[in-house]
């Protein structure tokens, strides 16, 4: 049987609500150092990550506040890492993943493997998701666009790779290591890089909206050949 792999940030969930859950923690912590309310202080770096991009919103709030050391950002670093967040996947996201609950379903996912295993265990996956692959677990050379663990799902499955097909939304890296294996590849238009015009060799196989396009009538002839990527 076929086997359907999705990628996890801004595939299945919006990632800005795991960004904005984590300036919640921080906020949290910082309040009573910074004599502040907490909602004040994540409002503060909802903005700062709207005008500048997330890299340096602790080292700005802090440096705003006459307050900043090293330490310091570390320990927001840390409270950010390691909060418990709250989550909830797109809305098309759980049909989708009801509509192929008969399916072997996967997740694969990069970035800090303590962070998004409490992604995964936030989102509250139905049972037909056999496993989530977190590729740091692996060591950091495993993440995309290595093909490590999409040779795993096919030992663990007893699939060839023409019989994966993979979702994701980054085509910087989701694609252009499976594709010359066989693999099938579908990308979603949403997230940071819905825009994002790629080459031939990082595109995908096809390009969909909505997860509501993902059909078993589209995997079908997908499974069949490759089609040229299309719009």
């Amino acid at each position: 049987m076929p086997v359907l792999v999705f990628d996890l940030d801004d595939t299945l969930y919006p990632e800005l609500s795991y960004v904005h859950s984590g300036f919640q923690a921080v906020a949290a912590f910082l309040s009573p150092l910074l004599e502040m309310p907490a909602d004040t202080l994540a409002s503060g770096m909802i903005a700062e990550e709207a005008l500048q991009g997330r890299g340096q919103v602790f080292d700005n709030i802090l440096r705003q506040h006459n307050c900043w050391s090293k330490r310091l950002v570390a320990a927001c670093l840390r409270a950010y890492r390691q909060h418990q967040p709250t989550l909830s996947l797109y809305p098309d996201s759980e049909r989708c993943l009801a509509r192929f609950a008969s399916w072997p379903l996967y997740l694969v996912t990069d970035g800090h493997k303590e962070v998004q295993a409490r992604k995964v265990a936030a989102l509250h996956f139905p049972a037909s998701v056999r496993h989530a692959y977190l590729t740091n677990r692996y060591g950091r050379h495993r993440a995309k666009p290595d093909p490590h663990v999409f040779g795993l799902i096919c030992r663990r499955e007893g699939v060839e790779s023409r019989e994966v097909i993979y979702v994701g939304d980054n085509p910087r890296k989701d694609f252009v290591g499976i594709k010359p294996l066989g693999f099938k590849t579908v990308r979603i238009l949403r997230g940071n890089y819905a825009q994002l015009e790629a080459d031939a060799a990082h595109e995908a196989h096809c390009r969909i909206h909505s997860l509501d396009e993902l059909t078993e009538e589209l995997l079908a002839g997908l499974l069949r050949h490759a089609p040229s990527p299309n719009s």
